[in-house]
């Protein structure tokens, strides 16, 4: 079993998952040609792929989704708020071969197993997931506002673990307004909303809350932990690995940090 990034940020997120012959990809936030291009460096086509699975309607998660399904005719797979929220969304996932997941209820991909987990988040019907093979966990877990019992129990034991390490709350509350979100003018802070809804029960795991998560784990278990989802105004990777070494003392090595331009390359589960 290995694990491998397209990117990971604000601006498109995708990981691929492959369990022996099986290769699946996790969310498609690029369009499909930078998709196909950032595939293409790892060696890899889109017809590779078994199946897709969206977490969420956001367009950092969706983006490609519904275009990459359709033109390689390529099982997208999602719970049915998502599914919901995406109609209208350019062509959404009209003409795609749509399969419905229902967080908490496994499905079977060849021979790994599947668990959508329930998220506090933002959208209409969220869900991370979580793959079982040959005795192998590995664990998805990004876009999520808070940690809940069932979250905890979800992800305590994995091999591998993509966690979200979203922002450190010091920098969102004197962070600068994106420059994605300009309109006229200089920019400024963050409007107060914004900072509200990322650091919100419904937002974003601070570095704090992916720290309090592991305390829970059993990180000896873990051969990777990769944090993700960094925001590129309000984190930096030394501010998350400050956290993240406090809960990780032991076998730092196996910690680093997926990139918004080249997420990561290929991490093998023994």
């Amino acid at each position: 079993m290995r694990l491998a990034s397209l990117g990971s940020g604000s601006k498109g997120n995708g990981t691929l998952v492959c369990a022996g012959d099986l290769l699946v990809l996790v969310d498609c936030g690029f369009s499909l040609r930078e998709t196909e291009r950032r595939l293409a460096a790892l060696g890899l086509s889109a017809t590779d792929l078994a199946a897709l699975l969206v977490t969420h309607e956001h367009g950092d998660h969706v983006r490609g989704a519904g275009a990459l399904a359709r033109k390689y005719k390529t099982p997208l797979y999602s719970t049915f708020g998502t599914a919901r929220a995406v109609t209208g969304k350019a062509a959404g996932f009209h003409g795609a071969d749509w399969r419905e997941v229902r967080p908490g209820r496994t499905f079977e991909l060849a021979d790994m197993t599947v668990t959508p987990v329930t998220v506090p988040h933002d959208a209409l019907e969220p869900c991370q997931y979580r793959f079982s093979w040959r005795q192998r966990e590995l664990g998805v877990l990004t876009d999520l506002g808070s940690l809940t019992p069932h979250v905890v129990d979800a992800y305590r034991e994995c091999d591998a673990l993509v966690l979200e390490c979203n922002h450190e709350p010091e920098l969102l509350a004197a962070g600068p307004y994106p420059a994605s979100l300009k309109r006229r003018g200089g920019g400024g802070p963050y409007p107060a909303s914004l900072k509200r809804r990322v650091g919100g029960n419904l937002g974003h795991l601070s570095n704090q809350q992916a720290a309090t998560l592991l305390g829970h784990c059993n990180v000896d278990r873990l051969q990777h932990l990769v944090l993700s989802h960094l925001s590129e105004q309000n984190n930096t990777p030394d501010h998350a690995l400050g956290w993240i070494h406090q809960a990780v003392e032991a076998g730092r090595e196996r910690i680093r940090v997926a990139s918004q331009e080249q997420g990561f390359g290929w991490l093998d589960i023994h």
